[in-house]
């Protein structure tokens, strides 16, 4: 897995290293994007140590600590940095494991404690806004007008994260009677999101005008795909994706405002946040946004309580 003289030559283990992470990640189930993110991660680590002329074999906890301090000094965020120490913890226990290693330098080295910004979560549309933009998405019923609508309807109305409509196949696709939901995989975990009839009715024209234009669609065909000359009818990009989004953002002139940048994510938190405001259950936004931990889903009943209930203003201290 490593050789690491006269440097830590990556051409020396990139093809057992992909191997023994597709063996080892995730209990041997990691998607293909977790694969990428962690050769990418410790080939960063890898250069770092290049340039410093350190030996992997030869690692002590002193020079993962130094890395955390060059990780800080880049003003990374602190969930960044948390990643990349985990994937250097991880492909350190397995080197371990694999006996490779004598012992993980990485494994009392944690990152930086994280501040919660609740103003993170404030790139979210109002109820107002969430309707202007679906006024301004493309109305026409070309296949590329309703893949785009299907995209962003899925994000605003549905809740749906963007890795898990990159990865979502037409096979994800459940029919119970006239009732249509997605198999939705991301962070790990697999959910059922039942759709609303208006998103049904996008999802399924959009799938005609792909079999009008002589598609055959299977199981595993790529629920949005592309059309561009050199990826045509490949699995659309996550940064087309995002462009898309952003696209229909600006049209609406929703995606700037001198207070907010709306992302794609920032849609997932227009559900959280209009859900919260009109009373759901916290239990029930929860199970419907797929969050792992009850606190994620909290953040929201706090913002709206932040804004609605604000104590200062019943001390009436001004006249």
């Amino acid at each position: 897995m490593f050789s690491t003289r006269p440097v830590n030559s990556l051409a020396h283990y990139d093809r057992p290293f992909h191997t023994i992470l597709d063996e080892e990640i995730s209990d041997g189930d990691a998607s293909e994007d977790t694969i990428k993110t962690y050769t990418q991660q410790f080939k960063l680590f890898v250069s770092w140590c290049n340039d410093r002329r350190i030996e992997l074999t030869e690692l002590v906890e002193e020079h993962i600590k130094q890395y955390r301090r060059h990780l800080v000094n880049r003003k990374l965020k602190t969930t960044t940095i948390a990643l990349k120490l985990s994937v250097i913890r991880r492909v350190f226990d397995i080197a371990v494991e694999r006996g490779l290693m004598t012992n993980n330098p990485a494994t009392k080295v944690k990152p930086p404690k994280l501040i919660h910004d609740p103003a993170e979560h404030n790139n979210y549309l109002e109820l107002e806004e969430a309707r202007q933009l679906i006024d301004f998405l493309p109305k026409d019923n070309t296949m590329v007008g309703l893949r785009d609508r299907l995209l962003v309807l899925l994000m605003v109305v549905q809740g749906c994260r963007q890795i898990g409509l990159y990865r979502l196949n037409v096979g994800d696709i459940i029919r119970r009677k006239e009732q249509v939901a997605l198999r939705i995989r991301a962070k790990g975990r697999v959910r059922v999101v039942p759709l609303t009839p208006d998103v049904a009715e996008v999802l399924d024209k959009y799938l005609s005008a792909r079999r009008a234009g002589d598609e055959r669609l299977t199981k595993d065909s790529p629920m949005f795909i592309s059309v561009s000359r050199n990826s045509d009818g490949k699995r659309l990009t996550r940064r087309s994706m995002q462009n898309i989004v952003n696209e229909c953002l600006e049209k609406a002139s929703l995606k700037y405002s001198e207070s907010r940048t709306v992302t794609t994510h920032g849609l997932r938190h227009t559900v959280g946040y209009l859900l919260t405001a009109i009373g759901r259950p916290l239990r029930e936004i929860q199970e419907f946004l797929g969050h792992a931990d009850p606190r994620t889903t909290a953040i929201y009943a706090h913002i709206v309580n932040l804004w609605d209930n604000n104590p200062a203003s019943r001390l009436e201290l001004i006249t």
